[in-house]
């Protein structure tokens, strides 16, 4: 009888608002080592709220996170709003969350190599022979290992997306968030970066992808959440999620987000 794997990340009873706007309320994840978990929801439905709290890019309101099982310390203000209890710990368990960013967040004064060596360099402390030698490795695994000398603003879209998920393995994180990996680039280039992104999940990485790629979500992921207005509406695998059973809400979903590129 196969063992259920291990919970790599855990997300309980998260709320956050904005001023009067109560943006998740109440939004609870378990994803297990090796799941590719897609969530989905119309714009202003929490989706990257919600993963954003999970590394602490936003403090939530109230609820917990976990990763491999060790909670987030948080304490609470004298106003009741909550902030982290153990800066070091955050420091730490945001090194083992690799965040890939909408808009790329290279650094723009750096080529890539440098981009995807100084996080290993600067805060894991390796060495940089051994820092560049697994760079040009990861590299060569998302298809740039010719541009190492170029810099981001000589790069298409797709080729900084690929950059900022090689800089984000080469921290050896235990989990993948996607933050709508694809949204900011032209329809011709989805399709390069949902390549890579299906070769790690082929590889049994843990992700957590933000998107509104129905056929990445339909056949790469093994589970789907779809949020509506900060709660979760649907939750299960994608078979289940986009079966017969669907609600309407997610079936007009749907049908106004085709996807550009699904290959």
């Amino acid at each position: 009888m196969n063992s259920v794997p291990a919970v790599a990340l855990s997300a309980r009873n998260i709320h956050k608002s904005f001023g009067d706007h109560h943006v998740l309320k109440g939004i609870s994840l378990d994803a297990h080592e090796g799941d590719v978990i897609s969530i989905l929801g119309a714009s202003g439905s929490g989706k990257s709220t919600f993963l954003r709290c999970l590394n602490l890019l936003e403090i939530p309101d109230d609820g917990s996170v976990s990763l491999a099982g060790e909670e987030l310390k948080m304490k609470r203000k004298r106003d009741g709003k909550l902030l982290p209890g153990d800066r070091r710990q955050v420091d730490r368990v945001r090194s083992q969350l690799g965040m890939v960013f909408q808009n790329f967040n290279l650094w723009s004064h750096m080529n890539v190599l440098d981009n995807v060596i100084e996080g290993p360099m600067r805060v894991q402390k390796r060495s940089r022979a051994e820092a560049v030698e697994e760079a040009e490795a990861l590299l060569a695994k998302v298809g740039l290992a010719d541009k190492r000398s170029h810099y981001p603003a000589h790069l298409s879209g797709g080729q900084q997306q690929r950059v900022a998920i090689a800089r984000a393995l080469a921290m050896h994180p235990r989990v993948m968030l996607f933050d709508e990996p694809t949204s900011a680039l032209d329809p011709e280039l989805v399709g390069e970066v949902l390549r890579v992104m299906r070769a790690l999940a082929d590889e049994g990485r843990t992700m957590l992808v933000v998107t509104h790629e129905m056929g990445f979500a339909r056949h790469v992921s093994n589970r789907v959440m779809f949020l509506h207005q900060g709660q979760v509406d649907l939750d299960g695998t994608p078979d289940e999620v986009f079966g017969e059973q669907k609600s309407d809400r997610f079936r007009k979903f749907v049908s106004s987000h085709q996807d550009r590129n699904t290959n």
